[in-house]
């Protein structure tokens, strides 16, 4: 991926970040991902260097960098050949962080944050649950609250990195969904609260098990089941006010796309989708660009009939094409996370050089951003996939062998199409909230 267009900083952080990757090349990867293993070196080696804190405040040990060196240390890390599983070893600890950075109290950011920085702790996000999927207004988990603990009890699925985290910034019900919330946007959203779950404890005691999910591709990561039994979790521990979960998950986390056009939410969560689609779709350029590198690479070598097939125009244009559609998937994603740490950023006093404004954004400018975060997670993952499929296709039969990487890259290619919101719902939400197309309801 080229360096256009980027700060000294950024080109220094990417540089920074490739070398310490060179120490995991293609092979550990895919070794990692045929045995089922976690892959759980690449972190500390992060972490040692201080970039695990990239986004965190410097009083605590961070760099108090924007997301825009954020995206850049993933792009990096998935165009090394670690893919979409190798960010996924690191990438909750910048996103799901948010709500520690702008909610918790100074005392806990004091408690919370230095582990998470210097890699001591790793952190989960425990949001989504196997009934309610993006209708996260319909969570059931319950946390009743008992003295000066609450009691947990519920399930999560589709938690990357329970197995090996010891905290999981976790979204849980602490007041019944009743019929009347459930016809009630505004009280249904107010019986959620966030809480900063140690649940290495509750797995220690048994009132956490962690069940691995069996996938596709990634299989270097664990993906899980949760389920929670009385697993109590301090007062001390929530994160915001109780009954105001939901809204602080909005800033800078999932958007639920479904959420009904009536409920009002304050525009600083109209960020919407923010730091986590500015991630991923940095993600997906780092695996597009290590995929098209492969193909290239084989195509000029590859020698068929007397001449590398790459001066067939039927093997050189399609790689052409892909890296048109790159490019463009860069030049979108890049400028929405400057425009996201312009009007936003993710700590207060942000050193990033992307930040440039301080005032307060307007409602219209939030919404504007949380489209363009949708769009930039849109393109980026169907650019990155075609890519993948295009690498596997310009190596034939051995494109479809382990040894070449590729089919592992079209594997993980999946994943940002998919999660944490599919490529159709992100066209529902731009063409209902954007383009303003209605529908009607047949009674």
């Amino acid at each position: 991926m080229s360096t256009t267009g980027l700060t000294q900083s950024q080109i220094d952080i990417r540089e920074g970040v490739q070398k310490i990757c060179a120490q995991f090349p293609d092979e550990y990867w895919a070794e990692k991902d045929s045995k089922g293993e976690y892959a759980g070196d690449l972190h500390p080696e992060l972490a040692k260097a201080g970039y695990i804190g990239i986004c965190m405040p410097q009083e605590y040990g961070g760099a108090d960098l924007g997301i825009s060196e954020a995206a850049i240390m993933m792009a990096t890390i998935a165009e090394s050949g670690a893919g979409i599983a190798g960010c996924q070893t690191v990438h909750a600890n910048v996103y799901a962080t948010i709500p520690l950075l702008k909610f918790c109290t100074r005392s806990q950011q004091a408690r919370f944050l230095p582990p998470l920085i210097s890699g001591e702790e790793r952190t989960c996000f425990g949001v989504t649950e196997p009934d309610s999927g993006l209708d996260t207004l319909r969570l059931s988990t319950r946390a009743e609250r008992v003295g000066a603990v609450y009691r947990v009890s519920g399930q999560k699925i589709w938690i990357t990195n329970a197995q090996a985290s010891s905290r999981m910034v976790l979204l849980a019900r602490t007041s019944p969904l009743d019929s009347q919330a459930q016809s009630d946007s505004k009280s249904s959203s107010k019986g959620l609260t966030l809480l900063y779950a140690d649940i290495a404890r509750g797995k220690r005691e048994g009132s956490v098990e962690v069940r691995p999910i069996e996938k596709m591709g990634g299989r270097s990561v664990d993906a899980n089941q949760v389920f929670f039994d009385n697993f109590e979790v301090p007062v001390s521990d929530r994160v915001g006010d109780e009954g105001d979960g939901f809204k602080i998950i909005l800033h800078g986390m999932k958007y639920v796309p479904s959420l009904p056009s009536s409920y009002h939410i304050h525009p600083l969560t109209q960020i919407q989708n923010s730091a986590e689609r500015i991630l991923l779709s940095a993600e997906s350029l780092g695996l597009g660009y290590a995929a098209l590198k492969r193909a290239s690479s084989y195509a000029s070598t590859r020698v068929v009939f007397g001449r590398p097939i790459g001066q067939n125009q039927g093997i050189q244009h399609p790689l052409a094409r892909s890296w048109c559609e790159l490019e463009a998937a860069r030049a979108l994603v890049l400028g929405v996370a400057r425009r996201f740490d312009e009007l936003v950023g993710v700590t207060s006093s942000s050193s990033s050089p992307s930040v440039q404004t301080k005032r307060k954004p307007t409602k219209e400018e939030l919404i504007e951003l949380g489209a363009s975060c949708n769009a930039a997670k849109y393109v980026a993952a169907e650019a990155a996939f075609r890519a993948c499929e295009q690498a596997v296709m310009t190596l034939g039969g051995m494109g479809y062998a382990k040894e070449y990487h590729v089919e592992r890259y079209l594997r993980e290619s999946f994943v940002p199409r998919i999660a944490p919101v599919s490529r159709e719902m992100i066209l529902n939400f731009i063409g209902q909230k954007v383009l303003g197309c209605t529908y009607y309801r047949i009674s």
